[in-house]
């Protein structure tokens, strides 16, 4: 059993002096003491907060971060960025498939990141023929988390075809397809692998409403269902305003109201993006106690729009944030857009609080915990026995004065503050000073 030591920690009841936490040999807590001294324990300086949950990676995506900025003859999109994508993925091998997943966790561990849900969508090899191990990119995932200490939510993706109405896949979307039969096994295989490892959890995501038909949701759904009842279900949806229209035309009403009642929404699912949601949906999904997966600097990059977050947070909303095309691997940076765009589109400041949280850093932090251990389905975001032992030390400027949190308010809206000294993941030391321990060279 290892322990560790912090002076001050952000603990489920609030803030805590000479917290002493102790980890058993399944990466969980075993104790957390307050008030009580060091016994020898290993020291976290600063102040210890729980890690944070990545809700949406797209790993391999880090390659083309900074490399899509330049403007093209046209109006430039999502969709002029997706052809930019394409061609990048149709070059990645699996040695580089890893190498760049491990560089991401690696830089996500840096950053105050202690686990990533994996929206997994590259299946194939270059071309589109299928490898001698079916699982091999997803194995290649699994490997880069292992190396990192990163906790894993491996989310393989079903993505079936085009469009709406079912159209075929393109030939840049080749490395995508699986059947369903070819889905089932790919389940089948990654469960015999990893089921019971406490590092990795397995889930599953249809695509998208674009990429998976009605039938085929509701088909996922069931051979999930039949292997782990609980297991988080992510799905792409209504990122893009071209998207929403397009569901419109093709079933009368739009993508979140159609997947209601495809599907049985509820606490197992993270709807990823949702920018463009009506009240209606956003009531619907606060109701269901389903998660919005958001990801502000991604959909800033790529133009998407606004999560109206703060309307949805009022109506009870559970949210988690995701570094999703990597192109920012930042916790702070996610938080300070998530508020500054509503400041922007409300004109208001101080957005995202309630009465019984003022301080807009500790209410966006404590919601993208909570939020983000639901949709990953890790018992996580908390420094509390039985939880994953996944907890990040922050050091501040020596001139930053307050406490709690305000220190917290400091780390995450003052530019530069937020310093991640030390990480645990799963009660082992990954980042030490600031630096990841195993891997100095990162994608």
């Amino acid at each position: 059993m290892s322990a560790y030591f912090a002076e001050h920690a952000l603990l489920p009841n609030g803030w805590a002096q000479n917290v002493l936490l102790t980890v058993d040999s399944c990466g969980d807590f075993a104790s957390v003491t307050a008030d009580s001294p060091p016994d020898g324990a290993t020291p976290l300086p600063g102040f210890l907060v729980p890690g944070m949950p990545n809700v949406h990676s797209h790993a391999f995506q880090r390659s083309l971060a900074g490399r899509a900025e330049r403007a093209g003859p046209r109006a430039d999109s999502f969709w002029t960025w997706r052809e930019a994508m394409y061609a990048e993925v149709e070059r990645i091998e699996p040695d580089a498939f890893e190498a760049l997943a491990a560089g991401a966790y690696a830089a996500m561990l840096e950053a105050g990141y202690t686990s990533v849900c994996e929206f997994h969508y590259v299946h194939r090899a270059p071309g589109g023929a299928a490898y001698a191990r079916p699982s091999e990119l997803a194995d290649r995932i699994v490997a880069a988390a292992r190396a990192t200490g990163i906790g894993l939510t491996l989310l393989p993706v079903l993505y079936r075809h085009a469009d709406f109405g079912a159209l075929p896949l393109g030939e840049r979307q080749a490395r995508f397809a699986l059947s369903l039969d070819e889905y089932a096994a790919l389940q089948d295989a990654l469960h015999a692998s990893y089921a019971g490892d406490p590092q990795v959890t397995l889930g599953a995501a249809p695509h998208s409403l674009r990429a998976v038909t009605r039938d085929e949701f509701r088909e996922l759904e069931r051979l999930v269902h039949a292997r782990v009842p609980a297991a988080p279900l992510h799905v792409h949806v209504s990122e893009q305003q071209r998207e929403v229209e397009a569901c419109v035309g093709a079933f009368g009403t739009t993508p979140i109201a159609v997947l209601a009642d495809t599907v049985a929404l509820d606490e197992r699912w993270c709807l990823v993006h949702a920018t463009h949601a009506t009240d209606a949906e956003l009531a619907l999904i606060a109701n269901a106690g389903t998660v919005a997966g958001l990801c502000p600097t991604t959909e800033a990059n790529l133009g998407d729009g606004i999560f109206p977050a703060a309307r949805f947070a009022a109506a009870g909303g559970r949210f988690g944030i995701g570094s999703d095309s990597n192109v920012t691997i930042d916790v702070a940076e996610e938080l300070r857009w998530l508020e500054y765009v509503q400041r922007l589109t409300l004109q208001q400041r101080n957005v995202m609080r309630d009465v019984t949280t003022p301080s807009v850093g500790r209410f966006l932090f404590d919601a993208a915990l909570r939020g983000g251990a639901r949709a990953s389905g890790r018992r996580s975001g908390a420094l509390a026995v039985g939880y994953r032992a996944d907890a990040v030390a922050l050091a501040l400027p020596g001139d930053a004065r307050g406490a709690g949190d305000e220190l917290l308010d400091i780390a995450i809206f003052r530019s530069g503050a937020w310093r991640v000294r030390d990480v645990l993941a799963g009660g082992r030391v990954v980042v030490r000073d600031g630096r990841h321990a195993r891997l100095p060279q990162r994608a």
